[in-house]
């Protein structure tokens, strides 16, 4: 018997076979029934079966393997998919995932060959079989890390904005101890709340961004018309009171009149010297040099010190990459690895773009920002006049 009709006909005893073994997945299928325990499991035996008995040439069993089987018509998921979404939200793990289908892989071979020891013409059908299994176990694991991806997403995003009301709480409460005069160690340790406070603004800052960039939202910006000379100059002061040890220098020239985002650019432009500072030679100053055209505005953010490496280099806005030994040598604490990784997101956003070089003299990361035009509502329309017929 092919295997195409000897799955079809032996369905339940297959399901039978899956149901057991799904319930032995614990903890996450302590409380399910058999409907749960099944799902989509005889939804995607059959389309295993339908595979089967589908002719297939060469080249379209090469491109299966390469993980581009044809796309379903009708269907917006298949079952694996579909099998993937319920076992996420069940609490299933990846390898639990896997494991269902390496069982369901070996039952359906064993059961078939006790049936009766298949024709030496039929071997193919096992190839065609393992083919069949590895693509809806490839579209049920992808599926699967896409779920776990946007659920982990979601969640860091509403920890970090549930995060904002206690801590704008710890904030307020930190600046009204010190600005009660209460003695030294009440003012010291206010203060050490307030930096603390604004370290955790900072991070929950990222990690909301992280989130809608990594939720397909993209940064958001409110363009208004600034000058950016303004912008920067207060950033810059801000930096330097927090940090009076370093030296910040700040070049400007020409118009840096625009249409822009300001707090967004100052966010940009402070996380990239805090980079500079952090990971700079101590001793050297921090530069950002600023330059225009009449089309853009463009700026560097210099530092001395330590070049860093090609294979850093060429990852280094990538979202979660500290690359070696990055921990703030001021405070020794290490960031979420996210300040690079928004400030390019912020010069995409003003449809502009950064880049970073490195060598023995200095590490230079580099801003062109499009001066932007504000939207003009158009005009309104000319009202005129049709006489009637006859008049």
């Amino acid at each position: 018997m092919r295997l195409a009709d000897f799955i079809l006909r032996n369905l339940e005893p297959i399901l039978e076979q899956w149901e057991a073994f799904a319930a032995s997945l614990l903890p996450a299928a302590r409380n399910m029934d058999s409907r749960a325990l099944r799902d989509d499991a005889q939804q995607i035996l059959e389309a295993v079966a339908k595979d089967l008995s589908t002719p297939q040439t060469r080249e379209e069993q090469r491109e299966k393997s390469l993980g581009h089987a044809p796309k379903l018509i009708d269907a917006p998921e298949t079952a694996a998919q579909t099998h993937a979404l319920l076992r996420a939200r069940g609490g299933f793990n990846i390898i639990q995932l896997a494991a269902e289908y390496r069982a369901l892989r070996a039952s359906v071979l064993r059961l078939w060959i006790d049936e009766g020891q298949p024709d030496a013409t039929h071997l193919d059908d096992i190839t065609r079989f393992n083919e069949a299994i590895d693509q809806a176990l490839a579209e049920s694991i992808g599926f699967f890390s896409q779920q776990v991806e946007q659920a982990r997403n979601l969640l860091l995003g509403m920890l970090g904005h549930d995060m904002r009301s206690p801590l704008h709480t710890i904030q307020m409460t930190a600046s009204y101890l010190a600005a009660l005069n209460a003695g030294e160690e009440v003012s010291d340790a206010a203060g050490r709340l307030i930096r603390s406070g604004a370290r955790m603004q900072t991070l929950l800052d990222d990690l909301c961004d992280f989130n809608r960039t990594k939720l397909g939202l993209g940064i958001n910006i409110v363009r208004r018309d600034v000058d950016l000379t303004e912008v920067f100059a207060d950033v810059v002061d801000q930096l330097r009171a927090a940090h009076p040890r370093h030296q910040i220098d700040l070049d400007i020239k020409g118009n840096l009149q625009g249409f822009w985002d300001g707090q967004r650019l100052q966010q940009l432009l402070g996380n990239l010297v805090l980079n500079a500072i952090k990971h700079g030679a101590p001793d050297a100053p921090v530069r950002v040099v600023m330059t225009a055209t009449d089309a853009e505005v463009r700026f560097e953010v210099r530092n001395s010190g330590p070049a860093i490496d090609p294979q850093t280099l060429e990852r280094i806005f990538d979202p979660l990459q500290r690359g070696p030994g990055r921990a703030d040598k001021d405070t020794g604490q290490v960031g979420l690895g996210l300040g690079l990784y928004i400030a390019s997101e912020i010069a995409k956003a003003h449809g502009g773009a950064i880049e970073a070089r490195s060598d023995h003299t200095e590490t230079a990361f580099a801003v062109r920002l499009p001066r932007g035009l504000p939207h003009r509502p158009a005009p309104p329309m000319k009202k005129t006049s049709r006489r009637r017929p006859g008049r």
